[in-house]
C-alpha cells in the first residue's frame, strides 16, 4: 500500500492542490458557472440544468463546498447554494501565483 507523503509539500501546494480536485470535473466546473450566472443562491435549479442524477450532483456541490468555493444553505428539505466570493478570490491568486512562478514566456524547452 502506498503511503501518503503530502506532508513533504507546502501548505501553498496543498491549497492549490485541493482547488485544482475541486474542479477537476467536468460538472463542477459547469455547477460554479451556473452558480456565477445566476448571481445568487439557488437551490433545485443545479440539478435540471446538468443531466446527472440528483444524487451526483450532490456529490459534486459536496467536493465543491469542502474546498470553500461554493456557501449551502439548508432551507427545509432544500440546500440552496451560492458562490463563495473569498474561496473564488483565495482560488485564483493561488493559480495566478503558479501561473507567475511558471512564467511561460520564459519557457524554451523542445523536447
Amino acid at each position: 500500500m502506498a503511503n501518503n507523503k503530502k506532508e513533504i509539500f507546502g501548505a501553498d501546494s496543498l491549497k492549490l492542490a485541493d482547488f485544482a480536485k475541486a474542479i477537476s470535473h467536468p460538472a463542477r466546473i459547469e455547477i460554479l458557472k451556473i452558480l456565477a450566472g445566476k448571481n445568487s443562491c439557488i437551490c433545485g435549479e443545479i440539478v435540471l440544468e446538468i443531466p446527472l442524477a440528483q444524487s451526483t450532483v450532490s456529490q459534486h456541490l459536496k467536493e465543491l463546498k469542502s474546498a470553500g468555493l461554493i456557501s449551502g444553505i439548508i432551507d427545509g428539505p432544500r440546500s440552496c447554494y451560492c458562490l463563495n466570493a473569498e474561496g473564488i478570490a483565495e482560488m485564483s491568486e493561488f493559480f495566478e501565483d503558479l501561473i507567475s512562478f511558471i512564467k511561460i514566456d520564459n519557457i524554451k524547452c523542445n523536447c
